[in-house]
């Protein structure tokens, strides 16, 4: 058995003062100067140490404040409210909500699982992943000791061609039936994203951070750092059609991406003669009928297909089309055909929490790529100001490479142990044996459709009451 894979974490502190959620509003006006001022009884003190950032104009108290609302109770004129900052309504969009983004702020600095201890108050159900649940009932039995205790969870994937079976000429093994195979320590690959305020600086610390995840990080293959910047054996570079025909990329990388087009097939057999030692994965837009380009690229010979939706996790070309059911569809394609354990499925788009990657992974995928969250924990806002080529306001361009990658390993660790934590309650034991694992998961149409959907059926021979 492997040694136990484990992250470790440490608090990184945030360059900029985060966006709470609500703010303390003290009306003066009014006051009964009492003797004894509920502000002075606030058991956290953070009226004693209030003062005012001049750099962003915000208010101590706003990110102090634990909501015990002790002063707003206690005060007999009722001058002091809570209320919901406008700045923080307005992050993000209606995908990556205020919510998600906060919460991949907390995970990026402390490394920790974020638990309010309020019980969940969002909505029974929504798009995409939101309307899928899993099935935790072995959680009725937790181990004593936890997830990282005695019971050992594997989180590992592997990235490649497995074949259905070897052959040996005598008593040795034919080198071409050998699987060919990257091992991953979890089922998180990090990826470069389509737009932002970074800088090489910034891509050097993505690449620190793979390195020492043991993962990969995909990139455009103009934005290498270098050989003596970042480690290249964790690097995934992207190649476009050009840059494949004339062989370009990287001699020490593992894995190689080339981009699908009608000529890909082209470009995957000049790669392979130009990386002889990389395995070749080909990325496939998420369109109508991607799962039919998909089971079409791994008949000629590609192990790794990269199924890649946009950034709100819907198709690039229908929004009604979501990546959930785009991953399900090539994964049943591919079972279909019985093909699906020679071929390596990673899915992109949209993965924005750490349920999303065991939902994914449920769905279909082998493993999945990760951007705009390795984004939001340089304590990036939405805003998309870069996209129109404004400032960004909190400087992602200027932050070190060391902050950068210490922040992604943190966020990286805690999606770890959210996965472990989801694997642990249902019963699963091994990554690879959660995929495509459907009847350990309950999708809300199916539920809806089981429950109500007879509802105003009427049938002849039978009378309605």
């Amino acid at each position: 058995m492997p040694r136990k894979y484990v992250i470790h974490t440490k608090e990184v502190p945030n360059r900029f003062k985060a966006i709470s959620r609500s703010g303390v509003i003290a009306w003066e006006e009014g006051c009964l100067k009492c003797a004894v001022c509920v502000k002075t009884q606030c058991v956290y003190h953070v009226y004693e140490h209030r003062s005012l950032d001049p750099r962003q104009m915000i208010d101590s108290i706003d990110n102090e404040c634990m909501n015990c609302l002790r002063c707003v109770q206690s005060c007999p004129k009722q001058l002091i409210h809570k209320a919901i900052n406008p700045e923080y309504k307005s992050l993000g969009d209606d995908y990556w909500t205020p919510d998600i983004i906060s919460r991949l702020w907390y995970q990026a600095e402390t490394g920790k699982i974020p638990v309010s201890g309020a019980g969940y108050p969002g909505p029974f159900s929504g798009p995409n992943f939101d309307s899928m649940w899993t099935d935790m009932s072995e959680i009725v039995r937790p181990t004593r000791d936890g997830i990282h205790g005695r019971e050992y969870i594997s989180t590992a994937v592997d990235l490649g061609t497995k074949k259905d079976h070897l052959d040996f000429k005598g008593m040795e093994l034919v080198e071409e039936s050998a699987p060919a195979v990257v091992a991953a320590p979890l089922p998180i690959l990090l990826r470069v994203p389509a737009f932002g305020a970074f800088e090489q600086e910034t891509i050097k610390g993505w690449a620190r951070a793979a390195s020492r995840l043991g993962t990969f990080l995909a990139l455009p293959a103009e934005m290498n750092p270098g050989e003596a910047e970042a480690p290249q054996s964790c690097l995934i570079p992207i190649v476009s059609l050009p840059q494949a025909q004339s062989g370009q990329g990287n001699g020490h990388s593992l894995l190689v991406e080339i981009l699908w087009s009608e000529h890909w097939r082209k470009a995957f057999e000049r790669m392979s003669k130009s990386h002889p030692g990389a395995l070749i994965c080909v990325r496939v837009p998420f369109l109508k009928g991607a799962e039919e380009r998909v089971l079409s690229v791994a008949k000629n010979g590609a192990s790794i297909i990269h199924l890649e939706a946009d950034f709100h996790g819907r198709s690039q070309q229908d929004e009604t089309l979501l990546v959930r059911d785009g991953i399900r569809s090539a994964h049943l394609a591919l079972v279909q055909e019985g093909i699906r354990d020679e071929v390596t499925l990673l899915a992109s788009g949209g993965i924005a929490m750490a349920e999303h990657v065991a939902k994914a992974i449920i769905c279909g995928a082998d493993a999945v790529f990760i951007d705009f969250p390795i984004l939001i924990a340089l304590e990036c806002r939405m805003c998309l100001r870069c996209k129109e080529g404004l400032s960004c306001p909190v400087e992602i361009n200027t932050a070190p490479a060391s902050w950068v990658a210490s922040r992604v390993v943190n966020l990286v660790g805690a999606f770890h142990n959210q996965l472990l934590e989801v694997m642990g309650a249902m019963g699963i034991r091994d990554a690879r044996r959660l995929r495509g694992e459907v009847g350990r998961s309950m999708f809300f149409d199916e539920l809806d459709e089981a429950a109500f959907g007879q509802m105003g059926y009427l049938k002849e021979g039978y009378e309605l009451e």
